[in-house]
């Protein structure tokens, strides 16, 4: 009986050894690889949005190059930045695509329908880089672009939350999320330009 007890022990102790391997290894994929995060539930170009003109703008489209989102509006002080989103898609659209996604989540600052935000953007700013169809940015209703781009568990980067107007998400040529700036920093800016 005695000598039963260590073998039990020992049965016991590698049984549990056993486990803990397996959930680690159960474990292991939620470690992001380059193999893995090219994954398309890990990337952006899982995603086809409504344009402003009545299209669709497809992700997939923008393999490799960055891709900038930008959540807009139209009658917010940030609204200038159209200027020089324009002027940065123009100087970089080789290597860079600019999105924006006209939303009224903050202070009713985008209050028109999709057709008036795209005579308001060519009129007033030349606007030639994608506009998506005016979205919800947070709260229930968050566009699922929008959920992937702010929710860890879905883009495996970080977990973020969209403030105000023009908060900008810069996506790497592979369509991981590396990063977001916040209203403030222009897109002329070194901090963007720096990562082109």
């Amino acid at each position: 009986m005695l000598k039963c007890i260590p073998i039990v022990l020992l049965t016991l102790s590698c049984t549990a050894g056993n486990n803990n391997a397996d959930q680690q290894n159960k474990n292991t994929p939620m470690i992001s690889t380059s193999a893995e995060i090219t994954d398309s539930t890990k990337n952006i170009y899982q995603f086809k949005v409504a344009a402003l003109d009545g299209g669709t703008i497809d992700f997939a489209s923008f393999k490799g190059k960055k891709i900038l989102v930008v959540n807009t509006a139209s009658e917010c002080g940030y609204t200038p930045q159209y200027k020089d989103l324009e002027a940065l898609y123009q100087r970089y659209k080789e290597k860079l695509v600019i999105v924006g996604f006209p939303a009224n989540n903050f202070g009713g600052q985008e209050p028109g329908s999709n057709e008036e935000i795209k005579s308001f953007c060519q009129k007033n700013y030349g606007v030639s880089f994608p506009m998506a169809a005016k979205v919800s940015v947070k709260g229930d209703d968050m566009s699922p672009i929008y959920q992937w781009l702010t929710n860890k568990n879905q883009n495996h980067v970080m977990d973020a939350e969209v403030k105000w107007n023009f908060n900008k998400f810069l996506i790497d040529e592979q369509g991981r999320l590396l990063t977001k700036f916040d209203s403030r920093v222009t897109p002329l800016s070194d901090e963007i330009t720096s990562m082109l």
